[in-house]
């Protein structure tokens, strides 16, 4: 079997990716966000819907992107004009690289046709925010709204995307 088999690879998400990509969101908010949103605010989340609705809404405008690796669905990022709208990785497959792969898919798609590029974080979420950075992101202003606190993170076209990542 070639190495080239075992790599991950970054694709146009389908319908048929759907109830993968859910559940996908639906296992990382569950695993990753307890922390700083939260047991009430998770489950809330999650048993209301508004995390399927929020996937299928874009899936249907095809802005959604899967990294996958034989055959399954690893991770997923969501991009919305200037914006990486959501990104998640599988909380099993998390440290391989596998979301610096994603970052800077996102990161070459979006600097292609946006001079300024831009994500929102939890201003909790002090894992993806050090990740964020990491990779060379600005934080930027605290945004304003409903429910837990948000930052802003920027990143501009004269800035080179992210290191390159190491394929796992």
């Amino acid at each position: 079997m070639s190495t080239a088999q075992h790599l991950p690879v970054i694709r146009p998400a389908t319908g048929a990716d759907l109830d993968d990509l859910q559940a996908l969101a639906r296992r990382t908010i569950d695993a990753r966000y307890r922390a700083f949103l939260g047991d009430e605010a998770v489950d809330w989340f999650i048993g209301s819907g508004a995390s399927d609705a929020h996937v299928e809404s874009h899936l249907e405008k095809g802005a959604v992107h899967c990294l996958s690796q034989e055959g399954g669905i690893l991770g997923f990022s969501i991009l919305d004009g200037p914006t990486i709208d959501l990104m998640m990785i599988d909380p099993d497959h998390h440290r391989r690289g596998l979301g610096r792969l994603l970052l800077h898919h996102a990161e070459e798609t979006l600097l292609a046709r946006h001079s300024t590029i831009r994500l929102e974080s939890f201003a909790d979420n002090t894992a993806a925010n050090s990740f964020y950075e990491a990779c060379g992101w600005r934080p930027g202003d605290l945004l304003e709204g409903e429910g837990p606190a948000k930052v802003e993170y920027l990143k501009t076209g004269r800035e080179q995307p992210g290191p390159r990542p190491r394929v796992p």
